[in-house]
Formats: structure tokens, C-alpha cells, sequence
């Protein structure tokens, strides 16, 4: 016979162990453990290379992992346009995992080469989305001028949200 001793003593243990292994996953995720921007080696639209040394230092930095037929990740690409008087001192990164000729069809029709602050291209390595564990697109890091982890969004932000967090100083 259980006794409700038992049934309390079994669901204490079950929300502890799922406490403890929410927490584990959660520690476990490079991003939270190490708020730095990451390594990475992003093939750009015109095939050179771009890594994060090569980024421009002490402005705010934003990396965009999108998809090339994700619609909420053009409606980022169309807000961060829409805003750039605002945002024309912080450094965009928008990586792809999609095939460099959809990158660039996406490239072209946003016309993201007028922009000297956005950098668009593929990581073939899957450096990006193995360090912040992406399970949506768009997904969106900003960084200090320092290049230190402000906050990240799974699944875009809207530009009332992130802007707050990139005030030109």
C-alpha cells in the first residue's frame, strides 16, 4: 500500500532531479558559460572569410542566425533596415547554414551590401549555432562594445526590445 508519505517523498525527488537537470543542461550551454563573442569563421557573399577578430572593435556587435525561408528572420533583416539611423554604429553578423546562392539571393533583395556595418554569410563549420545552441530563427546575441554577452533571443526581438541595449554613447 503507498502511503502518502511515499507519493509526497517520490514527487519531491522527481522535481529535484528535474530541477537538477534543467539547471545542468542550462550550465552546460557555451554562451551562458562564456559571454564572450565566440570563434567563428563566417564565409562571406564574396568568399572571403570574415572571423571575429576581423570585427570592428569597441562597437556593439549583434549576430543574427537566420534562415534564408525563415519569414520572421527577414522581418529582423527588414526592422534592423527600417531602424539603421539608429543602429548605424553597431556591427550586424547575419549567418546562414543555408547554400551561399540563397544566402546571396536574401543578400541582394535587402540589399545588404549598402550597409558598411552588416556582414551576411554562411558558417560551414556550424560554429555559431553549436555555441548558442540555436532551436529557433532568427536568433539574436548583442554584445557590448567590449564584446561581452548583453542578452540573446531565441526566435528574433523586436527593435522596441533590443534597442534600449545598444545606445550609442
Amino acid at each position: 500500500m503507498i502511503t502518502l508519505k511515499k507519493i509526497i517523498l517520490s514527487t519531491v525527488f522527481a522535481v529535484g532531479f528535474i530541477t537538477a537537470h534543467a539547471q545542468l543542461i542550462h550550465d552546460t550551454i557555451p554562451y551562458k558559460k562564456n559571454p564572450r563573442i565566440p570563434t567563428f569563421k563566417i564565409t562571406l557573399i564574396n568568399n572571403t572569410i570574415l572571423t571575429k577578430e576581423q570585427l570592428p572593435k569597441n562597437v556593439y556587435t549583434v549576430i543574427v542566425y537566420f534562415s534564408t525561408d525563415c519569414e520572421h528572420c527577414m522581418h529582423e533583416i527588414k526592422e534592423v533596415k527600417k531602424n539603421i539611423g539608429k543602429l548605424s554604429k553597431v556591427t550586424f553578423v547575419w549567418v546562414s547554414y543555408k547554400p551561399m546562392p540563397s544566402i546571396k539571393e536574401i543578400y541582394d533583395k535587402y540589399e545588404i551590401q549598402k550597409y558598411p556595418n552588416m556582414y551576411m554569410g554562411r558558417d560551414p563549420d556550424y560554429q555559431i549555432p553549436t555555441f548558442y545552441r540555436v532551436k529557433f530563427t532568427p536568433f539574436v546575441a548583442a554584445y557590448d562594445k567590449k564584446g561581452m554577452l548583453i542578452k540573446a533571443w531565441d526566435g528574433g526581438v523586436e527593435m522596441s526590445e533590443l534597442l534600449p541595449f545598444l545606445k550609442q554613447k
